[in-house]
């Protein structure tokens, strides 16, 4: 297998590609409903002056990551114990059901329903989670994970994207809610035909009793993460990517319209950048990493984020005071200002550097767990995922709420934090500098 057959080469597979597309249509389905739902809920809170739509927005959010501490667990364990593949058409089964009622729950405009959906789409996810990167290494070889990997996550953070986009814009059409719920059951429909092509991906012999206790079952996870301590810093790597990511993403709306002054669809072109920016990141990890899983990638990933993520603290500020004028300023007229490409290349270097980042944790964790352990401890990791980004929500709250920073200054502090994380990883991790120093050596040669 030569290089470029390692960036492209997986979709012509039928051991990657129909797993590729139904994680695809899964994460796009989610994205697709909860950014209608959302949009909904706004629209009812302006068109009934409602005061309870910043609560519903909330719990949107929450009932959908609640699942990842209920039922991980649960799904390491099955997903250990019987054929992933097996268990893959029958989520994805579940999911046309899922939709069906949510089609119907958009068409009457039952807001509670689409709740009570949403969980259920979390539930969902959950259970899928562990299978979806148990699976790649049973699939792929050892010098196929870094390729694997990266075409996994720029999957997911464009159908992200699509589904945000895809979601928040039709459903403010006339019909929109009709036409959102019919989408989400064909591309369930879609995504349960792919299932069916994904070859089997047997369990490995060995008895495992399934436990419903989610607390005593995270604490027995969490102590096979232990057992290779790379292993469990490579998962506080990957949490707190998503903090990091999240902290971000959820301020981007605001820090469009308040800060930048900029109309409602700059916020779409700077999600777009972020979001893009991961998925370029990803693909070009596997480039330059060769066959190989590159631990010193991890520095190199963890640098950019700080470097970038400082410099829109700067470049803000730059650009409202080049700006004073400025309102409602559309996408391209944001671009033409003086410090606009430079914030939106920021967000973009964040993703790219995002996307160097956690693609080789993801590989690491995979290609140094046992195998009959592999699904429960990638359980640990959801857990631990969802318990770093309601922990980057709080913060949030605590920095722009309690002690009234401004979105810009958030940005300077996460990035000081990130600075600390990186510096904390290393000194836990030494093997993280030694081949980022052996990389850029070899780089020089």
């Amino acid at each position: 297998m030569d290089e470029q057959q390692g960036q492209f080469h997986l979709f012509t597979q039928r051991r990657f590609l129909p797993f590729f597309i139904t994680q695809f249509l899964g994460a796009l389905n989610d994205n697709l409903f909860k950014n209608a739902l959302l949009v909904i809920i706004v629209s009812l809170g302006v068109a009934e002056a409602a005061t309870n739509t910043n609560f519903l927005t909330n719990l949107a959010a929450g009932l959908f990551i609640l699942p990842y501490f209920l039922f991980s667990t649960t799904a390491g364990q099955l997903a250990d114990k019987y054929d992933k593949a097996w268990l893959i058409r029958r989520i994805k089964f579940a999911e046309i059901i899922i939709m069906l009622i949510g089609c119907y729950a958009l068409y009457s405009s039952h807001i509670p329903l689409m709740m009570f959906i949403l969980f259920l789409l979390g539930v969902q996810s959950s259970f899928f989670g562990p299978i979806k990167y148990s699976i790649i290494p049973q699939h792929l070889s050892p010098d196929e994970l870094m390729a694997g990997n990266a075409q996994v996550g720029m999957g997911t953070f464009v159908s992200i994207l699509l589904g945000t986009l895809l979601g928040g814009w039709l459903v403010t059409f006339s019909l929109g809610p009709i036409w959102v719920g019919l989408l989400a059951v064909v591309v369930a429909v879609i995504g349960w035909f792919g299932s069916r092509q994904i070859p089997d991906a047997p369990a490995d012999k060995g008895e495992i009793k399934i436990s419903l206790n989610p607390v005593r079952e995270a604490w027995r996870n969490l102590g096979f993460a232990r057992e290779n301590m790379t292993v469990f810093y490579c998962i506080m790597g990957i949490s707190w990517f998503w903090l990091f990511g999240g902290s971000f993403l959820t301020q981007v709306p605001n820090f469009a319209v308040t800060v930048l002054q900029g109309h409602p669809t700059l916020i779409s072109v700077l999600l777009a950048a972020f979001i893009i920016g991961v998925a370029i990141g990803s693909i070009l990890c596997a480039k330059v990493s060769g066959k190989q899983v590159e631990p010193g990638l991890i520095p190199l990933g963890a640098m950019g984020l700080t470097v970038f993520s400082a410099d829109i603290f700067f470049s803000s500020g730059a650009y409202q005071l080049a700006n004073l004028s400025a309102v409602e300023v559309t996408p391209l007229q944001f671009l033409g200002l003086d410090g606009g490409i430079r914030i939106f290349v920021d967000l973009m270097a964040i993703g790219l550097f995002g996307g160097i980042f956690i693609v080789p944790l993801y590989a690491m964790v995979q290609s140094r767990t046992a195998s009959n352990k592999r699904a429960r401890v990638i359980a640990a990791n959801n857990v631990f995922n969802a318990l770093f980004m309601v922990s980057g929500a709080l913060l949030g709250i605590l920095c722009l709420s309690v002690m009234q920073m401004s979105i810009p200054q958030f940005f300077l502090t996460i990035s000081a934090a990130n600075l600390l994380f990186l510096l904390m990883l290393i000194w836990r991790v030494p093997e993280f500098k030694l081949r980022f120093l052996a990389w850029v050596a070899n780089r020089r040669d």
